[in-house]
């Protein structure tokens, strides 16, 4: 029998709903003001009061325009390059680390578990690391983005603990038919461990699409720029002179420089925007499958 709601229960219910409709609104009306500011026309978004802006004032995609030219357009294919091959990277070492971790019999994997834990809590600093890097003959190079920060502890362990929940029986099964450790990695374990995959794999994408200050200690060539020390260049300048090459009243170039910054925070923030949706369901099932061991 369907227990009717009573008047209260149905007022609460609406009030709910309106407040946080209302915290809805205050939270996306940041991301929705950037991206109606990236569409307006310069000219006539620089009169705007920027208090409130529903919609774009006027049209125009000149800021787009500049964003996908000259070094902004480079900027974003080198950030694609240091997250796809990055991520690949990063799994491939992490897939690796965690077997090894995860399984029974290694030698001295204690021991290595409590190294690879201690640097969590403990590093060298940022003047070691740069002088080892530079020792190494990587800076101005894209391995100094790829290699150094290849690895995260935190991930590796989630790993290994979501490796070690796949029954021994299976890989023992596995090597009676003849199967080595990568057929049994690659085709037995990551299968079984599908949700903490997608997670590690979000969390590396998007620490590598973030990443600006490796770039900033080690690469002094601008066509090796990632989009970020761009995006940080718009945003800590008030000169447009580096942005665009334009001519003009100083007002005009103001203007522009302002809409590009907009347009730049949408180009370097929608990826992520796009890819979050389809890993979101891994998320509580991979972190806890990862985290907590029974």
């Amino acid at each position: 029998m369907v227990e009717r709601e009573s008047g209260a229960s149905r007022l609460f219910n609406i009030l709910n709903y309106v407040f946080l409709a209302f915290i809805g609104i205050i939270c996306l009306y940041p991301f929705l003001y950037v991206v109606f500011a990236s569409f307006s026309d310069p000219n006539q978004f620089i009169k705007h009061d920027f208090t409130v802006l529903w919609a774009p004032a006027g049209f125009s995609l000149e800021a787009y325009k500049h964003v996908f030219t000259g070094e902004l357009s480079s900027g974003y294919m080198n950030t694609l390059i240091y997250v796809v091959a990055g991520t690949a990277i990063s799994m491939l070492l992490t897939f690796l680390g965690a077997y090894v971790l995860s399984r029974k019999g290694y030698l001295l994997k204690k021991p290595l578990t409590m190294v690879i834990m201690f640097t969590m809590y403990f590093n060298g600093g940022m003047i070691p690391f740069y002088l080892w890097i530079n020792q190494l003959g990587m800076v101005d190079t894209r391995w100094a983005i790829l290699l150094p920060t290849a690895l995260n502890t935190y991930n590796m362990i989630v790993m290994r603990t979501a490796f070690a929940s796949v029954p021994e029986s299976l890989i023992e099964a596995a090597k009676l038919d003849g199967a080595s450790d990568f057929t049994c990695l690659f085709r037995i374990i990551i299968p079984l461990s599908k949700a903490t995959v997608a997670v590690v794999l979000l969390f590396y994408a998007v620490a590598r699409w973030n990443e600006w200050l490796p770039a900033t200690m080690f690469l002094r060539s601008r066509e090796l720029y990632p989009l970020q020390l761009f995006l940080r260049e718009i945003l800590l300048t008030s000169s447009a002179d580096a942005i665009v090459n334009t001519g003009g009243e100083a007002t005009n170039v103001t203007a522009l420089a302002e809409i590009i910054k907009y347009a730049t925070i949408v180009v370097s923030t929608l990826p992520i925007l796009v890819v979050y949706p389809f890993v979101q369901k891994y998320f509580v099932s991979g972190v806890m499958i990862g985290g907590v061991k029974e």
